[in-house]
């Protein structure tokens, strides 16, 4: 379980296909200072297991599954990505509850600059829509953000400067692909509701 408060940009060293699924290596100096093997660490907001550390370098392996759904199989050596590790039980949640299982890939659709911040709208496939609501939590990324606008495709959220600055959402352009997951308890209320409709 992860907040959605990115902790570091790391950065992608390597990237080793083993048919079809591939190992992913990344320097990430202050993740990798307390990280074990087996550890969950979400990378762009897909909870990932720490297979190998070397100093600095950690290194995960991603299945078919999740290069087909994420945009893991897009990263190359050089590539940033927004880290994170598993929240501990008693420690503060600046965010929300992220599980790091990703829902869909989401494109960047505008981008509108406003001074030192920006407005960004994802177009998204519409069976997500439902889980959206203004005002409510989604994850780009591994990035907690609050939902603004919410539409049949798409939505909207608006990025302050540090957010920016510290995440990769900052150099987003229309076309990236982005990891979407939607807010815990909208899945759970929507498919409650759906017993109660099929009633």
């Amino acid at each position: 379980m992860f907040t959605g408060l990115v902790e570091e940009l790391g950065t992608i060293t390597a990237v080793v296909p083993q048919g079809a699924a591939v190992e992913l290596s990344l320097h990430a100096p202050l993740v990798a200072s307390d990280a074990a093997i087996g550890d969950s660490i979400s990378v762009n907001g897909c909870c990932l297991t720490v297979v190998r550390r070397e100093g600095d370098v950690l290194s995960f392996e991603a299945g078919s599954e999740t290069l087909s759904r994420t945009n893991l199989g897009r990263l190359h050596s050089g590539s940033r990505v927004n880290l994170e590790r598993s929240l501990k039980v008693g420690d503060r949640l600046g965010g929300h509850y992220v599980s790091g299982h990703i829902d869909a890939l989401a494109t960047l659709d505008r981008r509108l600059e406003e001074g030192p911040w920006a407005f960004l709208w994802f177009r998204v496939p519409a069976e997500l829509s439902r889980q959206l609501a203004s005002k409510g939590s989604v994850a780009v990324d591994g990035v907690s953000l609050t939902l603004v606008e919410c539409m049949a495709d798409q939505f909207s959220v608006a990025l302050i400067p540090h957010t920016l600055a510290v995440t990769t959402l900052g150099q987003l352009q229309p076309g990236d692909a982005v990891n979407i997951e939607t807010d815990l308890l909208a899945k759970y209320v929507q498919r409650q509701l759906a017993f109660v409709v099929d009633r």
